[in-house]
């Protein structure tokens, strides 16, 4: 059996900088309540794919847009977008 192995001795060069820098960190923190919401969202849709709606799923529905919504209005109102 042959093994596979890459043509060039460094197929991605390693660098030091593959860490998050801080602000980058501090930008995914500032970002997590979206994100966070938006992944509740997305759990309440799936849970809905396999099974019939009912009023509460409606419901959990609703109120997890309505937390993106929020999350998004938030972000939004913490980095105003400048003006070009």
């Amino acid at each position: 059996m042959k093994s596979i192995a890459a043509l060039q001795s460094i197929v991605t060069p390693w660098s030091d900088g593959l860490e998050p820098s801080d602000a980058e960190l501090d930008a995914i923190e500032a970002e997590l309540p979206l994100i966070l919401a938006e992944v509740e969202l997305l759990d309440a849709l799936i849970s809905q794919l396999d099974r019939p709606a009912s009023v509460f799923d409606a419901r959990r529905i609703r109120r997890a847009h309505n937390r993106v919504l929020a999350a998004r209005r938030d972000a939004a109102n913490r980095f105003p977008l400048e003006a070009a």
